[in-house]
This record gives structure tokens, sequence and C-alpha cells, in this order.
């Protein structure tokens, strides 16, 4: 079996394509065969060491994946060889083969493809919990998403436009400005020509959004704030730019008694409940149509250096998945 391997924290050069040992599952674990690998940013705050590796190194890196169970570990009764499932958690996705807590997949429907589910769980799910629980977007709220035409901010743009929302979005060219456009955003601005400040305020009449979802980080700092209205909610979930720097918690209150929160995907699907939740609203929507997930890039898993080189260089759109 070939995995991707990192030995060492760097640049998208030291994922390695190399033989890879697998075992057999033990009790509550299941081997998977898998089909497809996500591609996330999260991908790339492990490789550099932003984010440390629960094992250390050497490490295979990849939250998220889709594929068949092909062995069971003792005490398993939730799956057998043959099921179809999906993921976003356990880290080790970039590999043909791997064991995996049973508690940590789910079934994926039969009118889902394996690439489509391994392309929007971790994506997916995070916009479930932005849109149902970090902040329960209702009808007639108005939101502010940055990087609109990543993998979450097009799921997003089209949720929350089906939840009732005025979704505003922010892109970095007029090519990702039409993709927006045509996936929910009633209004898209391109930060290289406008300054999102100015133009969140114009089209709300001055009031702000409700909630700014931000996943840049120390490019849209400050600025995210001022985008919202008194006691309005500021989701920080990433850092695509950078990590902010340390900041001074009065500043919520000079800039309208806000609320912010920086939460992680992991948090809100801690539970297995909460996991199968989160999984079937996501399953429901694309099923239904009302999001629709397009694969708009594809790479062989061994060239997941290309693939990370494409990501952080801000040339890919919504979702990419790497294939075994």
């Amino acid at each position: 079996m070939k995995a991707i391997v990192v030995s060492k924290h760097g640049g998208p050069e030291v994922l390695e394509w190399r033989d890879h040992e697998v075992g057999n599952p033990g009790p509550g674990e299941v081997r998977i065969r898998q089909e497809a690998v996500g591609l996330n940013f999260i991908d790339v705050y492990f490789r550099t060491g932003l984010y440390p590796a629960p094992q250390g190194l050497p490490l295979v890196p990849g939250n998220e994946g889709a594929g068949v169970v092909t062995a069971v570990g003792e005490g398993v009764s939730l799956f057998k060889e043959g099921d179809r499932i999906a993921y976003a958690g356990p880290i080790g996705a970039y590999a043909q083969e791997r064991v995996i807590e049973a508690t940590k997949i789910v079934k994926v429907p039969n009118d889902i493809a394996l690439d489509v589910a391994a392309s929007m769980m971790l994506k997916g799910m995070t916009a479930e919990y932005l849109l149902r629980r970090t902040y329960d977007v209702k009808p007639g709220d108005t939101i502010l998403y940055h990087a609109a035409a990543g993998g979450v901010g097009l799921i997003v743009g089209q949720w929350a436009k089906a939840l009732g929302a005025t979704v505003i979005g922010t892109v970095g060219s007029s090519e990702k400005a039409e993709l927006a456009s045509a996936n929910g955003y009633d209004h898209v601005i391109n930060y290289r020509t406008e300054d999102f400040v100015e133009r969140v305020r114009e089209i709300t009449g001055g009031k702000g959004a409700d909630v700014v979802y931000d996943s840049v980080g120390k490019d849209t700092f400050p600025g995210s704030l001022d985008c919202l209205r008194p006691r309005g909610l500021w989701a920080s979930f990433g850092q695509s730019s950078g990590p902010i720097e340390p900041f001074n918690i009065g500043i919520l209150s000079q800039k309208g008694s806000l609320y912010a929160t920086r939460p992680t995907l992991f948090t809100y699907i801690a539970t297995r409940p909460e996991l199968e939740a989160s999984a079937n609203a996501l399953f429901d929507v694309v099923s239904r149509g009302v999001v629709k997930i397009d694969i708009n890039q594809r790479y062989p898993l061994a060239e997941a250096a290309q693939a990370h080189s494409d990501l952080e260089g801000r040339k890919t759109t919504g979702t990419t998945v790497l294939l075994p």
C-alpha cells in the first residue's frame, strides 16, 4: 500500500509518495479501501506544523475521504464489509487504504457518489455547523462569507440562500466572482478592486451583517469586525492568509458589543449523535439538490504536492479530490 508521508514540516515538497504499512483493524476499527480523498486547507496547516499532528512525525496527512469497508474489527456492529462510507475526522486520509475508528465514519446514501462524498464531508459539515449551530441563519438575516469561491464557500452560498438569507461574499478575481454568483451569493465583492468594508455597509444600508464567517484570517482582520451590526457575530474558523495577531478584546466593545468565536468542526462532531446529525443534514440538502457539489479539480494522490501548491496559490476553486 502507498501513502503520502510527511517526515518533516515544510512546503509541498515534503509530501512523499511511498510505501506505507496498514495493519488489520483492531477492536472498534474498520479497514477501508479509499476511492477518493478530499483536499482541505487544514492539510496545509498540518504539513507546515502550524497545527501539531496528534501522533507527531512521520505523518500521513488528510482529514477527509470516502471508500469501501474491506475488514471489520471486533465489536463493530454498525458496519460490514462492502459498506460505502465517508468521514471527516481522524488524520491519515492521504493513503490508498487505512484503518479508522468505526465511530468516526458514516454510511453514504446510494444516490451520492463516493468521490462527491469524499469532496464534501469536511467542507459540508463545516457549512452545516456554521449556518445552523454557530449562528442559526434565518430568513431575513444577512451574512458575509470570505473566500466565497472556495470549497466551503460554494456550499455556504447555496445553503444560506435556501435558508432565506441575503448572502454576501468576497473573492479575489472576476472569475471567482462569477462562480460565487452562480452558487447563491446575492452580492460578490472583489477585494482586490473594492473595499469590502465599504461595500458591505453600502449593501446593508449602513446596518452591517448579522454574522461574518472568516477563514482568511490576517488579511481580513479587523475589517471583518467593521462589517458587523451591533452585537453581531464574527466567526473566525481559519487563517489561509496567516494567523491573526493577538488583539485587545476591548476592540469588540468599541466596534459594537460584538461576539467572537473560534470554532472547529471536530468540536461540533465530537459525539456520535452530533456526527450523524451533521452528516445527515448535509446528505439531505445534497440529495434534494438544494446544494450541488462540483468537483472542480482532480489530482492523482501521488501528486499531492502539486495540489497543495495550487491550493496555497489560490488557483483552485470549490472542491478538490485526490485519487488513490
